[in-house]
């Protein structure tokens, strides 16, 4: 009886001590599996030098150290080895940060491998437009090739305000209108597109790729209102075929003195009512800019580029946004900021009164935009429409010129010689005696900041009046449209909005019969003198 007890306690000892072992493994296992999950939520890789460019890591070729690599929040510098790691969480973009003096391998669109994107599940399903398809797993390594190249600090960047097709034709336009001029453009190192890449029609962000191939240098690409998805339920989400064709929306990289910053800066679903849009950022972007500010030195230029401006209008632009990005920006003494947007042309200088406290005022230069007033207006010999905005600037792009960590800034109008920068509208021809006659000089680069003068026949210079009515230029065209008797190809362009950079002054009364030559100038923001002129003629 004894021995039989025994017996049964064995085995009951030896299953006890299975089940323990069973249930040991398991959770040893169930650790293991959970510090894998783990790590594979962090992304790693090693910044090198890509010496042949071929966009390998080859065996020769090592890691270049103090190069900020960020997750689209965190930012952080390669080691000794060129190493880093980052949170990679379920839906984050690495990328690197492009230092000075460096570039990467591009690919057949000028366009720059300078990210991963990592999203496991890919981009939310039911979306109208093609988006990111799921990434898995994250690579056991990710690695940004870089290599050396010479950058002068003083160089020349071309700007691009909404190219906004909506259409094919549209796209032509932009096209035939703005890109075929600049084809192979010679000592333009980058550009820059400010948002609304293309109108609502996001199957276009691909043949605008295309197209933008022929200008044949580095491009950046600014997420607009109209770039967006509007199925999106939360703003994070509402970049999704942007992200699929252009990268992050929110980045940063260096060239010569200048440290540029790309953002996104349109709030989808608007936070306050869930429908439309409201200019601002999410906290986790301003977050990228503090973390990115942290390895910027105090003598570059700073620049930050995003689709909607900065200034109040109607409630345009969520303020405590507004105010931590001006509190990130006020102890660099060299900033500028870039937008669009309005399809309009400003500048606009943000102080105290604004909640800027920096040394200087802060210079935003709202640009004019490449589709002018959304493509309308009358036709040219081309067939493609002149555009004119409602504030009386032609349609354009800038060139932007750095020297170190100084910019001057040019408007190009499409279509004219450089030196267009004043358009003279003047009377063509006036009685003698004459009453009630003004020169108007639309300065599109121009503020109330600025003095405009004028002369006649070389006579004393004096000053102009700023005000801020419609472009007597641009009332004249909307005329031609609602006086003709018979209909005009095209479209008709919007309505006028009051300029921000019109000056006027009265025709003296008693002019000599013939004709007569009126010159106007100004100093401009740069301290350049940009002198404009036009004819009239006096007669009986």
């Amino acid at each position: 009886m004894q021995l039989i007890n025994n017996e049964i306690a064995q085995k009951l000892f030896i299953s006890l001590q299975n089940r323990i072992m069973r249930k040991t493994c398991f959770c040893i296992l169930i650790v293991l599996i959970s510090i894998d999950l783990q790590a594979q939520t962090f992304a790693k890789g090693i910044v090198y030098e890509d010496l042949n460019g071929n966009g390998k890591m080859d065996r020769k070729e090592k890691g270049i150290p103090g190069v900020a690599v960020s997750n689209s929040v965190d930012v952080v510098l390669t080691g000794s080895d060129g190493g880093y790691q980052l949170d990679a969480g379920n839906d984050r973009i690495i990328f690197v940060i492009k230092p000075a003096g460096y570039a990467m391998k591009l690919d057949s669109n000028f366009q720059s491998p300078f990210y991963y994107n990592h999203k496991p599940n890919g981009s939310p399903a039911g979306y109208k437009y093609a988006a990111v398809k799921p990434t898995g797993q994250l690579p056991a390594m990710i690695n940004f090739g870089l290599k050396k190249v010479a950058e002068n600090d003083d160089f020349t960047a071309l700007i691009f305000g909404d190219p906004q097709p909506y259409t094919k034709q549209e796209l032509d336009y932009f096209t035939r209108g703005i890109v075929d001029s600049l084809a192979a453009v010679k000592n333009i190192v980058f550009g820059i597109s400010l948002g609304d890449i293309v109108g609502d029609n996001l199957d276009l962000h691909k043949p605008y790729l295309e197209t933008m191939r022929k200008i044949g240098i580095p491009w950046y690409n600014v997420m607009g209102n109209h770039d967006m998805n509007y199925e999106a339920k939360e703003d994070s989400l509402s970049d999704e075929s942007f992200e699929a064709h252009f990268g992050p929306a929110n980045y940063s990289y260096n060239y010569g003195k200048v440290h540029s910053i790309i953002m996104d800066d349109i709030l989808y679903p608007d936070p306050r009512d869930g429908s439309s849009y409201w200019g601002g950022f999410r906290k986790e972007q301003l977050d990228f800019v503090e973390n990115d500010l942290k390895h910027v030195s105090k003598d570059q230029l700073v620049i930050v580029s995003f689709h909607i401006p900065l200034m109040q209008y109607n409630d345009t632009y969520r303020l405590t946004d507004r105010q931590r990005l001006f509190d990130l920006l006020a102890e660099f003494p060299h900033v500028l900021i870039l937008s669009a947007h309005t399809h309009l042309q400003r500048n606009d200088f943000y102080t105290k009164a604004d909640g800027w406290n920096g040394a200087k005022p802060l210079h935003e230069y709202n640009a004019a935009t490449t589709s002018g007033d959304w493509y309308s207006g009358e036709l040219d010999e081309r067939g493609i429409p002149y555009s004119t905005m409602r504030d009386g600037t032609p349609k354009g792009f800038a060139y932007i010129h750095f020297k170190g960590n100084e910019y001057v800034i040019d408007y190009q109008v499409a279509g004219k010689p450089a030196g267009y920068q004043i358009d003279i509208f003047t009377p063509n021809v006036i009685p003698q005696p004459q009453r009630n006659y003004r020169i108007y000089a639309n300065y599109f680069m121009g503020s109330a900041k600025d003095q405009l003068e004028y002369h006649i026949d070389g006579g004393e210079w004096k000053k102009m009046t700023f005000t801020e009515d419609p472009s007597p230029a641009y009332l004249d065209l909307l005329h031609r449209w609602d006086f003709t008797t018979s209909l005009m190809p095209g479209r008709r362009p919007s309505n006028p909005a009051k300029s921000t950079h019109v000056w006027f002054a009265d025709l003296p009364s008693q002019l000599s019969l013939g004709e007569h030559l009126v010159e106007v100038r100004v100093t401009d923001l740069f301290g350049r003198t940009v002198i404009q002129q036009k004819k009239f003629t006096v007669a009986l």
